[in-house]
């Protein structure tokens, strides 16, 4: 099975789309916006506030976008060439990101004394705004009676998310990041396949504790969790993702719950309950030690060995696979050292769930590790019926296939 990115990158192709960027910190985040759009194939047109020049220039959004930036309501060749009206019209999607409380508060009024509150004005399209500002400012009630006022008109809202401002405050305020608001124009112009389903992933490691400092764990990077988390929410899920330990960022749009233990892990699975899809991708320790050491362990001589017993972890594909709340489709993962096909085959059996995705760990001729850790993967897909070898591709492009397959099974 080959990766294809050339639908993602047709995704919005033949959309048009105004973008709208106000003044704010969070402007730089709208080029990010723009590169997604049109990699996307959408035509992107932007409006640039004088807020907005202080923090991006006309020439870096013109780059990215491709066309002209428009900026002042009184220009004469602006207006020859397109005008205010028309600017307004032809276009799929109105975008304002990010929105500022003065921008926002002019839509409420309906003033116009600029382009940007010109454009909106006189628009007939859908308007989305991604609004960005200081949380006391989005606190206040003047803002949410506007913002009340414009939900009730129609305005379509992405965000905004609750962190810690430019400013050093914390709190409700922050805009939404480009790959969210991207998704949130996607999901304007597309149904997504699995909106209204529920998902739950597992991914990384488990840390058992031997003691405060050691603890039993393996290799497991945490990137195919991550990466199936992140194409179920752009399949329309809501997504719970259940992390132990690793080095990458919680995926945006994503529920990310942190653990360490694998019991800590079957607990955060359960209370997910109920769902419609769960992936079991994480790589779970097997065993747990009985009583982890309140202390160091220290070598009592040079030749004493530690007196580690160990029990069994509990199994937490086993246990979701014949739950009172089963979620309809149950994947597991099998890592697998030798005879992948047939432990995966005898996993799927033994466990009850539905698939296995299964991969060869260890090292190749040269020594590199060919999975944990790695950027790509190779897998064999096993079902009750047949066993498919996919190629080896990035872990990103193995999620979205992975996900594809979920689509089908509820097409």
């Amino acid at each position: 099975m080959n990766a294809n990115n050339s639908d993602n990158e047709q995704m919005l192709k033949d959309k048009k789309i105004l973008l709208i960027i106000s003044g704010g910190i969070a402007a730089y985040k709208s080029l990010e916006l723009i590169r997604l759009l049109r990699k996307s194939n959408a035509s992107v047109q932007c409006v640039l506030t004088k807020g907005g020049e202080q923090f991006v220039t006309p020439l870096s959004v013109s780059s990215l976008s491709e066309n002209k930036v428009y900026h002042d309501l009184w220009s004469l060749t602006d207006e020859a060439e397109m005008g205010h009206i028309r600017l307004s019209r032809e276009n799929d999607l109105i975008v304002v990101a990010p929105a500022s409380a003065d921008l926002l508060a002019k839509m409420t009024h309906g003033l116009a004394n600029d382009l940007a509150s010109t454009v909106l004005l006189a628009s007939n399209k859908p308007i989305m705004v991604a609004p960005a500002m200081n949380p006391e400012m989005w606190d206040n009630k003047a803002t949410q009676d506007n913002l009340k006022t414009l939900k009730e008109r129609g305005i379509l809202f992405c965000g905004p998310e609750r962190g810690e401002m430019a400013c050093g405050e914390t709190g409700l305020g922050r805009m939404s990041e480009p790959d969210q608001i991207f998704n949130a124009i996607s999901d304007f112009f597309f149904e997504k396949p699995l909106k209204g389903k529920k998902a739950i992933v597992t991914s990384g490691p488990t840390y058992e504790p031997l003691d405060p400092v050691r603890f039993l764990g393996n290799r497991s990077s945490g990137k195919q969790g991550h990466a199936i988390a992140t194409a179920l929410r752009d399949a329309g899920a809501d997504v719970t993702l259940i992390s132990g330990p690793v080095n990458i960022a919680d995926p945006v749009g994503v529920k990310t719950v942190h653990i360490e233990t694998g019991k800590q892990m079957l607990k955060a699975s359960l209370n997910a309950l109920p769902a419609d899809i769960c992936v079991c991708a994480a790589a779970v320790s097997d065993w747990t030690p009985v009583s982890p050491a309140p202390q160091k362990i220290k070598k009592k001589n040079e030749t004493s060995d530690p007196d580690l017993k160990l029990t069994q972890n509990p199994d937490i594909l086993k246990t979701i696979s014949n739950h009172a709340k089963r979620p309809k489709l149950v994947v597991g993962f099998a890592a697998e050292t030798e005879n992948v096909q047939e432990h995966a085959k005898q996993k799927l059996i033994k466990k009850g769930c539905d698939w296995i995705i299964a991969n060869q760990v260890g090292r190749d001729k040269n020594g590199e590790e060919k999975t944990f850790g790695s950027d790509q993967n190779q897998i064999y897909f096993v079902t009750h019926n047949d066993i498919d070898e996919w190629n080896r591709a990035q872990k990103t492009e193995i999620a979205k296939n992975i996900v594809h397959k979920i689509i089908k099974e509820y097409e």
